[in-house]
């Protein structure tokens, strides 16, 4: 009997003939024709038998078959017919329209089952953002604003007809294409939650007490050191001795690596965190007012005496700055590369540190500014003025954006800002730390400091406030942003020594206070940010020279225009109109609106103003005077009338005196002779 079978390594067919093992095939085979025998044998019992010609040696391979009758005359399987164009006629399809509906639908009852907070959170992946839902919306009740009023006059009445057919007809295949990238985007939110849960292993912790009687406010620096921190941590708790040189200003680049440190008496000198080994040190011999890094550690800028110059990490000498004269205080804006500076002539001025070009200088008109501060949310600078005003600007804007009196009849000492940007705090002459609410412009409340008024104010990465006031530095939670607290969070005192300014370490519970002694570090537990963003450019505090080097260009390609500036940052990813007529008629009107505004404060200030009037009627009795002019009141009405009847029996009195009979008969006109 001839037999057909199938080998692994080879496909094609062998007919057995002549081989020692046909007698086991003839047994097999007769086994497989027998009636009685196929009701008993199972798919586990049936076999074929596998003979591999090209070895020598003959081999049998049993593969596992499903219970079929074979039969002596039967044909051998026929060949797949080979596709000559290549492939395979057997196309593999993704999932249906239906498969990604159903998958959207269970996606989102499980969305729908879970806790609050998780949902929030994938929410927030999915939105990309906390707000990012809310423009979301906003962007597509504009385009269905736009739809609805779209200018048709333009096209012609084919091309119009063509436009209402296509809103009647909806596009399928374009919202199966929307339905499946919601559905996948939805599997990715879910996805970037689970990964966050499981990579975010780390929080910020802060000290907590055991019982009613502790408090952490009792808790000293000494006792962190020797009891409580490991080693690693409670050696960036130390003093430097510096007092030739200071006071002392205190920055940290934004990996938190590298510190610098400038003496107003000419000593500037950069640090390196983790080994506490001094990198650079230099002496200008002239007056340093602030120092602080630009980009990276790698460069930095030191405003002098006269002019503000940049030097690299070896101290080397870049550039000078003729432009900027006699600068009190620095701000570097790390998204659009720009070095702002403010100084004695109250000029804030914008500097290009990638062009070196001048990007925009204004007058404040407010005399010289020494407080400056960021927004991290929008990238606006506060300035805090000697009036007790600050003022917020930016580049594409001559005039303040906004103006608040912080502190009436004292000068602002310093400002801080959270990460988020609603919250300003600020300090002033008046020995009082106020806490501003930026979304409505409004004082929340505010805290007293003693020993002198505040001089330096941060606010760290999870939100602990931190104000040094004389030779004390006070820590408060961040709950104290939000409402007013009893008692603060920690404290440390530097005997004998008048504070200059605090800094937060970025990434560590580290924070660097400069005072007219030196420099001193201490640890506040829960102060920095655990988990470290490796998207954002210079936050590494490992990165190596070439990954330093595709850092600065990744963040010179990404660079933001200083036009984009503005108190309003999502507005830049708003969609306006796409009438040409309808957006030109909207900023019309905004335009007319705030020129009514104005036109209605000059106004109103002009009537108040008092116009200036002769020697002798402008002094101040003069001027209280004809402000009570038109003021009615009771008492001096009665008065007036009590005084006009005193007057009128006076001159009666006299008539009868000198002959009231003649003057009676008078005349009306010759009664004045009398």
């Amino acid at each position: 009997p001839t037999t057909t079978t199938k080998s692994r390594q080879n496909t094609n067919t062998t007919t057995l003939t002549d081989h020692p093992f046909d007698h086991l095939a003839e047994e097999w085979n007769a086994r497989a024709r027998d009636p009685s025998t196929q009701q008993t044998l199972s798919s586990h019992q049936t076999h074929t038998i596998a003979h591999h010609t090209s070895t020598p040696s003959p081999s049998i391979n049993t593969t596992m078959a499903e219970p079929t009758s074979l039969s002596s005359n039967s044909s051998p399987p026929a060949k797949k017919q080979k596709d000559l164009h290549g492939g395979t006629t057997n196309i593999s399809r993704g999932k249906s329209h239906t498969d990604h509906l159903q998958r959207r639908k269970q996606i989102k009852q499980n969305l729908a089952a879970l806790p609050s907070h998780q949902r929030a959170q994938v929410l927030s992946h999915y939105h990309g953002g906390g707000r990012s839902g809310e423009l979301h919306s906003t962007r597509l009740r504009n385009l269905r604003q736009d739809d609805k009023n779209a200018d048709i006059s333009n096209l012609s009445s084919l091309q119009a007809r063509n436009l209402s057919n296509r809103r009647l007809k909806p596009n399928m295949a374009l919202q199966r294409q929307m339905s499946r990238r919601e559905t996948k985007r939805l599997e990715n939110a879910m996805s970037a939650a689970d990964a966050e849960d499981i990579l975010h292993t780390h929080t910020a912790g802060l000290v907590e007490v055991d019982n009613d009687m502790e408090k952490t406010v009792q808790l000293t620096q000494r006792q962190l050191k020797n009891e409580h921190l490991e080693e690693q941590v409670a050696r960036n708790i130390y003093d430097l001795e510096l007092g030739d040189y200071g006071p002392y200003k205190m920055n940290y680049d934004r990996s938190g690596r590298y510190s610098i440190l400038a003496g107003q008496r000419g000593h500037v000198s950069i640090i390196d965190q983790h080994s506490l080994a001094l990198k650079t040190e230099f002496f200008v011999q002239e007056k340093v007012r602030d120092a602080i890094f630009l980009h990276n550690g790698s460069m930095m800028a030191v405003a002098q005496e006269k002019n503000v110059y940049v030097y690299d990490e070896e101290g080397v000498e870049v550039h000078r700055l003729d432009g900027h004269r006699r600068v009190f205080g620095m701000e570097f804006l790390p998204y659009h590369w720009l070095l702002a500076t403010v100084g004695h002539g109250g000029m804030l001025q914008y500097q290009d540190t990638s062009t070196g070009a001048l990007v925009s200088q204004h007058r404040t008109k407010l005399g010289p500014c020494g407080v400056i501060r960021q927004n991290p949310f929008n990238a606006v600078l506060h300035l805090g003025h000697t009036s007790g005003a600050v003022t917020l600007w930016s580049p594409s804007s001559s005039e303040y954006l906004v103006k608040l009196l912080c502190h009436k009849g004292n000068p602002v000492t310093s400002i801080a800002m959270d990460r988020s940007g609603r919250y300003m705090v600020t300090g002033g002459g008046d020995s009082k730390v106020k806490v501003w609410d930026l979304r409505m412009y409004k004082e929340t409340h505010s805290y007293n400091t003693f020993g002198g008024p505040p001089t330096g104010l941060d606010i760290s990465q999870t939100g602990i406030l931190g104000v040094a006031h004389g030779c004390h530095t006070t820590f408060w939670k961040p709950e104290a942003l939000k409402v007013k607290m009893s008692q603060p969070y920690m404290k440390h005192d530097v005997n004998g020594k008048s504070m200059e300014s605090l800094r937060f370490r970025p990434f560590e519970d580290v924070v660097g206070i400069g005072h007219s002694g030196g420099i001193s570090s201490i640890v506040i537990p829960g102060s920095g940010e655990p988990n470290l963003d490796s998207m954002e450019h210079f936050t590494n505090p490992y990165m190596d020279t070439k990954q330093r080097r595709e850092a600065e260009v990744r963040s010179l390609l990404e660079k933001l225009s200083p036009d984009m500036i503005a108190l309003d940052p999502d507005a830049i990813g708003s969609i306006e109109e796409s009438n040409l007529i309808q957006r030109r008629q909207r900023m019309r009107d905004v335009a007319e609106e705030a020129d009514a505004r104005k036109t209605a404060e000059k106004e109103a200030a002009k009537d108040k103003r008092e116009k200036k009037r002769m020697r002798g009627r402008s002094k101040i009795a003069k001027k209280l005077a004809r402000k009570q002019k038109n003021v009615i009141d009771e008492n001096v009405e009665k008065l007036k009338e009590q005084r006009e009847k005193e007057k009128m029996e006076r001159q009666r009195a006299r008539g009868e005196e000198e002959g009231g009979s003649d003057v009676e008969e008078a005349p009306a006109a010759l009664k004045r002779f009398f």
